[in-house]
């Protein structure tokens, strides 16, 4: 009999057979790695060095699409290992998940430059924030998937049925949190942003029962 509280064994979903995921946690390091630094190559130093602070200062929406990017990326990251802290194997389907996971964040430097552009030039603005968090909104989309499918099998006994449960809570509210501020900023673009980089935070806090099955 289980212990109270423990996850009944569940068949692996094995779509493919399944393999550690050392390889997988590692190649998605590099590819957040990667894509923070890409960011800052959107940034470019003023033209005219006579007038630098004046021209350092305009250059403020590459500053905000760098560091709410940055950010995060990093937020993405972090809550990527909370998953495969407890994911014990992967399969081939949820390689290719995991797959479009990364080439959404890989997209993030292009979407985070779209934004910067349309604030500095004044036009685009709302399609720009829709945009932009149309592409987070996807990743939001794509941990619920992930985590959902490794829940049929493929935890471990690091965590049990009620972190699970709260895990997938705390991805579930990501998407109504992001949705929302595309929302505001297809009418008020730059609330949209703040919107959008007020989850930031929210997600930096630890959640709840994730390591409460934890021996």
């Amino acid at each position: 009999m289980p212990r109270h509280g423990s996850r009944a064994a569940v068949p692996s979903p094995a779509f493919g057979g399944t393999r550690d995921p050392g390889r997988l946690v590692a190649f998605s390091d590099a590819v957040f790695a990667i894509a923070v630094t890409l960011l800052v190559l959107d940034i470019r130093p003023p033209e005219d060095f006579r007038r630098l602070l004046h021209g350092l200062g305009l250059l403020w929406p590459s500053y905000l699409a760098y560091s709410v990017t940055f950010l995060m990326i990093g937020q993405i990251w972090v809550n990527h290992h909370v998953m495969f802290d407890h994911i014990r194997m992967v399969d081939r389907l949820l390689m290719f998940l995991n797959t479009l996971l990364l080439m959404d964040v890989a997209f993030l430097p292009f979407a985070a430059s779209v934004l910067s552009d349309a604030f500095h030039s004044g036009d685009g603005q709302r399609g720009a924030v829709v945009f932009y968090g149309a592409t987070i909104e996807l990743a939001a989309i794509l941990f619920n998937i992930i985590w959902a499918y490794a829940r049929r099998g493929l935890l471990g006994s690091t965590i049990d049925d009620a972190g699970a449960r709260f895990v997938a809570r705390r991805f579930r509210v990501a998407i109504v949190w992001i949705g929302a501020g595309m929302l505001v900023g297809a009418f008020l673009p730059l609330l949209g942003v703040v919107v959008i980089a007020a989850f930031i935070p929210a997600y930096w806090l630890p959640i709840r029962g994730e390591r409460t099955g934890a021996g």
